[in-house]
């Protein structure tokens, strides 16, 4: 029942609608006001802590649905932390270094990053991200995160740069860092290596040839006349930098005559080849084991090279033919098999994806742009069997969007085989919530190659190295990082750019390997993810900045794509310096999606801005959208959706309001009835509260908000609206003021809902500090409903024999209200009031209910009970499955109608000073 329109509720000064568009910031200033964080924290001081470590969020844009998720979930476990017994100190972050700013800056600066001066550029990179933190910081203050929002981190930070380079340094010097020729995912748009969890994959349209690489010399096992080895690529362009053909050493491969011509290919192969090409099936000739193969020479279709067979085993039999064309500057794969045989790391295309000279005619033109002069090539030189079209998954840039690409370069590595293991065994320290988290992070640690740290940019810490001009050794020692540590402390990583290399190295430092005393400076930067894998000891573990901070963290909270971030980064990092994983548990999140699953983009036009739905319907609405449904998978999200919340806030709101409504006139110490005195009713009321506390309380700590969510929408609406608080209205408003019936229904809604909003308050922070100020209060309560505790289950409360009884009563209860509602849309009676309830009742049933028969009328809100033996029932009563042995019957009340209750009594008019009312009212009025 909505009590906020049909009562006319005493004055409260709570408003009937919520208008949080316009209230939120009211309270919001409150919170500065009074600072709520640091009362917080002084009220929790010397509690145990609960370290939540917030994953920086990219400081180059406004906020989003997926921050709004993100950061909503952690602030209710945050404040459920911080009243359930905890110090939870909460640090606000932003990733402030890295293309996305550097994308950016160019973009809304116009900015030629290769014209302008480094320390300039970086500066200007720098002023973007702070604009855009503080941007951000004030959207996340609006959705009521509370936070230490005057002293966040920034991951360019002087402090942090100066830790994250001891990070590197202390790495280095356990042998974990090392420079290497291989490939690595290359961004030509962005002329920069990527790390794996850099890249998204996206379909892609790629040509499909098959080509025959003609043998040269068949070692005796293979002819060599009018013989090919045939392959089969989706990148036609990586065909310059082949050097050799790899075989699966197992696998069976036949030699077969079609069309004057011998190919080879994997026997499993065959049919599907034949397919493809519209070749006509000829004659096996021979048939060899991919080992009796190896070392066969071949020739390269159209460049004078030769093009060496040999094993490997990841060649598989999903498609093409069993014979792969290798290039080991292009291909992770390619580049390990190489090195087996010493075969060179041919790249011939710079950084921005364009052919060098080793790659011929070809020089210049972007790699992919020249797909089609190498097929016409091929075609050519008659090396081209079949050419089509193919759309696969392929690997893009997650920030420009745009296809990469596999590029042999000298990068910087960190060596997860270094410490693989230990991170293994860490990650069964861990609690994954979900649980399914475990077996991700391990399957990608255990499948992990190595770390590219480096990165072709200016925006970011740099990689701590000097190199010696006369022998080009490497220099990073704890001399140099100890030093270095200094300077960025002082002047921030930009003295790296700004000053030569003999002003960056310690006084006096000669080279290990030849004595000399003349540097460079390498430079490269470091990945953005070695700057925020950093961040659990550049935070965590800087007492003197964070003096409420501790390292490990309690909990990592984010979603569910860290696990090869953010997750994955600072696991590598804190195992490899600590021994140990930077969190004791680690929860994550699905993503955002509309109401038909689908990923939000401007182009669909499903995009729901969290800042338009705050002007025009308030944050909290957000914050039950995030609380109402279970994150582990993808949240969706729509207008209507948030439409649906609206109206449960509402329920919540307008119970809230009833109970507020009624206790204008109720002072807790004074009035409050001790449970003990309390009507049956009341106590089973208590019942349902205290067995809400539980549920809620174990599903906080379980992390399942959507159960707190769900459990207290239905003590709102089912367990008080519908039943308890309605039927309490008489006696709310008819018994006198100060009688113990009116005074205990006035302790049972004050207990519910000062429990009520100290249970809501980490989901709807705003509506909880307004139901606060309007609640009655016992001396010395504080000021903000943030300061109070959470609730705890009361062992008295929870009577299982009164749960039982009163159980199977409102079973009873269901039974006659769909009877009351027959009658009324039979015009048997209005209200009801009206009505007469006849219950016919087994031998059991009628002993159960008898000895509360005086109380039926008021459970059943009619004016009247009869009892009846079961089989007196009539053929106009209701039964139900769920309460065997009981029929329910109505019939129109006896008597007149109360002016003052609205019940039907017989005696109405017997009282000659009140003649209008029942001979209850009337004593009440005398």
């Amino acid at each position: 029942m909505d009590y906020g329109k049909t009562l006319n509720l005493p004055k409260t000064g709570f408003p009937m609608r919520g208008n949080l568009p316009q209230r939120e910031p009211e309270i919001l200033k409150y919170w500065d006001d009074i600072d709520i964080y640091r009362k917080v924290q002084q009220k929790n001081s010397g509690k145990p802590k609960f370290i939540l470590h917030d994953g920086p969020p990219y400081a180059n844009g406004h906020i989003h649905l997926g921050h709004t998720l993100n950061k909503v979930l952690k602030d209710i476990v945050v404040k459920f932390h911080s009243m359930a017994g905890y110090d939870a100190p909460y640090v606000p972050g932003w990733d402030t270094h890295g293309l996305p700013i550097e994308q950016q800056a160019i973009k809304n600066l116009g900015l030629n990053r290769h014209a302008v001066d480094t320390v300039e550029f970086r500066r200007k990179c720098k002023e973007y991200a702070l604009k855009f933190a503080e941007i951000q910081k004030e959207e996340f203050k609006r959705l009521g995160v509370r936070g230490d929002w005057e002293h966040p981190y920034f991951t360019l930070m002087p402090h942090f740069e100066a830790r994250q380079i001891g990070v590197f340094g202390e790495m280095a010097k356990r042998g974990y860092i090392y420079k290497g020729l291989k490939p690595v995912y290359w961004c030509a748009t962005c002329e920069t290596a990527l790390a794996e969890a850099e890249v998204e994959y996206a379909e892609k349209k790629s040509p499909s040839i098959y080509v025959k690489f003609p043998v040269r010399d068949g070692k005796g096992v293979l002819p060599e006349e009018n013989t090919y080895v045939v392959i089969w690529t989706t990148t036609p362009w990586t065909l310059i930098a082949n050097l050799a053909i790899t075989l699966h050493p197992d696998f069976d491969y036949i030699l077969m005559e079609t069309g004057g011509e011998k190919l080879l290919v994997a026997r499993e192969l065959k049919e599907q080849f034949l397919r493809e090409t519209g070749l006509p099936e000829g004659e096996i000739i021979g048939q060899y084991k991919g080992n009796e193969l190896e070392k066969i020479v071949c020739g390269h279709p159209f460049i004078d090279r030769d093009s060496l067979l040999i094993l490997g085993d990841h060649v598989t039999l999903d498609a093409g033919t069993g014979c792969v064309h290798t290039a080991p500057g292009h291909g992770h794969e390619d580049y390990l098999v190489g090195l087996k045989y010493d075969l060179p790391i041919l790249s011939p295309v710079d950084g921005r994806g364009r052919f060098t000279g080793e790659a011929g005619k070809f020089a210049g033109q972007v790699y992919h742009e020249a797909n089609s002069g190498i097929i016409d090539t091929l075609r050519e030189t008659g090396a081209l069997i079949k050419v089509d079209k193919i759309s696969h998954q392929y690997p893009h840039c997650w920030r420009c969007k745009n296809p990469v690409f596999f590029r042999a370069t000298e990068q910087w590595f960190a060596s997860i085989e270094g410490f693989r293991q230990a991170a293994l065994e860490a990650i069964d320290n861990v609690r994954w919530i979900p649980a399914w988290g475990r077996d991700r992070i391990h399957n990608m640690v255990a499948n992990r190659g190595d770390w590219c740290i480096s990165r072709q940019r200016t925006w970011g810490v740099p990689i701590p190295i000097f190199y010696c001009n006369s022998c080009n050794k490497e220099i990073i020692n704890d001399e140099t990082i100890s030093y270095l540590q200094k300077l960025f402390r002082e002047h921030g990583s930009d003295v790296w750019f700004a000053r030569e290399a003999k002003d960056l190295v310690p006084p006096g430092l000669t080279c290990p390997e030849c004595g000399a005393g003349e540097f460079t400076k390498e430079t490269d930067i470091m990945d953005v993810w070695f700057d925020s894998g950093s961040s659990h000891l550049a935070v965590l573990d800087e007492p003197e900045i964070w003096p409420d901070l501790s390292w490990p963290a309690d909990l990592y909270l984010e979603g569910s794509d860290q696990h090869r971030g953010w997750f994955n980064s600072s696991l590598s990092t804190s195992v490899a310096v600590a021994g140990r994983a930077p969190y004791r548990a680690v929860l994550t999140h699905g993503f955002v999606v509309d109401e038909n699953g689908r990923k939000m983009s401007k182009s669909l036009g499903n995009v729901v801005d969290p800042l338009k739905v705050i002007q025009q319907m308030g944050a909290d609405i957000l914050r039950l959208w995030v609380s109402s449904a279970d994150y582990r998978g993808d949240l969706a999200v729509s207008q209507s959706i948030l439409k649906q919340l609206t109206e449960s806030y509402r329920k919540i709101r307008n119970t809230s309001r009833f109970m507020l409504g009624n206790l204008y006139d109720f002072a807790p110490e004074r009035d409050a009835v001790p449970y003990e005195q309390m009507p049956e009713l009341d106590r089973w009321a208590l019942l349902k509260l205290h067995r809400l506390i539980e549920r809620a309380l174990q599903a906080y700590r379980d992390y399942e908000f959507h159960t707190v969510y769900h459990a207290i929408h239905h003590f709102c609406t089912v367990d008080m609206s519908a039943q308890y608080l309605d039927i309490i209205k008489d006696r709310l408003y008819c018994e006198k003021a100060d009688s113990t019936a009116r005074r205990s229904a006035q302790t049972v809604m004050y207990q519910s809902l000062h429990a009520l909003v100290r249970l809501l308050a980490p989901i709807l922070a705003f509506t909880t500090e307004e139901i606060w100020r309007y609640l009655p209060k016992a001396q010395g309560e504080p000021e903000s409903v943030q300061l109070t505790d959470m609730p705890e289950p009361g062992e008295k409360y929870l009577d299982a024999a009164l749960e039982e009884k009163w159980s199977r009563l409102m079973k009873i209860r269901g039974v006659v209200t769909r009877a009351l509602e027959r009658a009324r849309q039979e015009k048997v009676i209005g209200n009801s009031l009206e009505a007469r309830v006849h219950l016919y009742a087994g031998e059991e049933l009628a002993g159960f209910i008898k000895p509360l028969y005086d109380d039926l009328a008021t459970l059943f809100i009619v004016s009247g009970v009869t009892l009846h033996p079961l089989a007196e029932k009539t053929a106009d009563t209701l039964s139900v499955e769920e309460v065997p042995g009981l029929a329910v019957g109505v019939s129109r009340a006896l008597g007149g109608k109360c002016a003052r209750c609205w019940m039907y009594h017989e005696e109405v008019g017997r009282d000659q000073r009140h003649p209008e009312v029942c001979p209850r009212c009337a004593a009440v009025l005398a």
